[in-house]
């Protein structure tokens, strides 16, 4: 018998909390923690690079989690018929059933309420910035209806944490933030193409479009140029905030490490593409231990 795809998880923690809120935390995604981390850890290196502070890193680590909850709420909502149609999505809360519209907009209602607690208690430019972040929260489910880069505009979204640590960090934006801004992109562009090779022939079945689908056969060198733009961007934010040459070292093992992922990509494979999309944290973890290693070496 076939096993289905799928990366939801029912056992572990979530097994063991209350039934009734089990559908809750399957919408927030809350078995699947990576997705939390790769929104939080652009948003690490922009604080990181702009002024180390640990109230903000604990502000930006919580606000994740609560983001990423509802950025997943409202794409399980604009996307409830087609999950139902794809593998790897069908056994979600709202396309299975176990949810209905009214509760998961409750809810989203609830977690916004918390994310909006904790973006008052950065200073005045963040909060504008977290602000225009709703707009690409809300949108961005929509954008593999009518284009084939959606993963672009996820890297627009995912890598809004840059500018918003780097900002919330110095209380401005330049040339560094923007460059950062850009790494965060592409390395989310990059990731989330190995990620949407899960989908790939569900994808083309219904109609959702995808870089995966785009590049197809010549994704290992698409998703290469998007990792080398990210170093090259990250090595360039090195350079102009001043960073120690420890920085370009650590730098050097997360290529590597990225270098790896291109190396063992198998895009007919969802279980290696799954492994190598969570091998991104370790990646984003790297970077901004690079970056405390430079800025704490500087000050000895």
């Amino acid at each position: 018998m076939r096993t289905l795809h799928t990366d939801i998880v029912r056992e572990g923690w979530i097994a063991r909390l209350p039934e009734s809120w089990r559908p809750y935390a399957l919408l927030m995604r809350l078995d699947r923690p990576i997705g939390a981390w790769l929104l939080f850890l652009p948003g690490l290196w922009g604080i990181l690079l702009g002024r180390p502070d640990w109230y903000l890193v604990a502000l930006f680590a919580l606000g994740s989690v609560v983001m990423r909850g509802a950025g997943c709420v409202v794409n399980d909502m604009w996307d409830r018929d087609l999950d139902r149609k794809v593998e790897r999505t069908a056994g979600r809360p709202l396309a299975s059933g176990a949810l209905g519209m009214r509760q998961a907009t409750v809810f989203l209602g609830v977690l916004m309420l918390i994310g909006l607690v904790i973006l008052l208690q950065l200073n005045g430019p963040a909060i504008a910035l977290g602000v225009f972040s709703l707009l690409l929260l809300a949108t961005y489910p929509l954008f593999k209806r009518f284009t084939h880069w959606p993963q672009l505009m996820l890297g627009f979204t995912f890598g809004w944490g840059a500018p918003m640590g780097y900002v919330a960090a110095t209380g401005s934006f330049d040339l560094i933030d923007a460059l950062l801004y850009g790494a965060a992109i592409l390395w989310t562009l990059g990731y989330d193409t190995i990620y949407a090779h899960q989908d790939r022939e569900d994808d083309a079945l219904v109609g959702v479009r995808s870089t995966a689908r785009l590049f197809a056969g010549h994704s290992r060198l698409f998703v290469g140029a998007c990792y080398a733009g990210t170093v090259v961007l990250l090595a360039a934010c090195g350079l102009l905030a001043g960073l120690h040459l420890v920085f370009f070292a650590v730098l050097a093992l997360a290529a590597g490490m990225l270098t790896w992922q291109i190396r063992r990509l198998e895009i007919d494979d969802p279980v290696m593409c799954l492994r190598l999309f969570k091998a991104n944290r370790d990646v984003g973890l790297v970077i901004g231990a690079g970056i405390l290693a430079a800025q704490l070496w500087g000050r000895w």
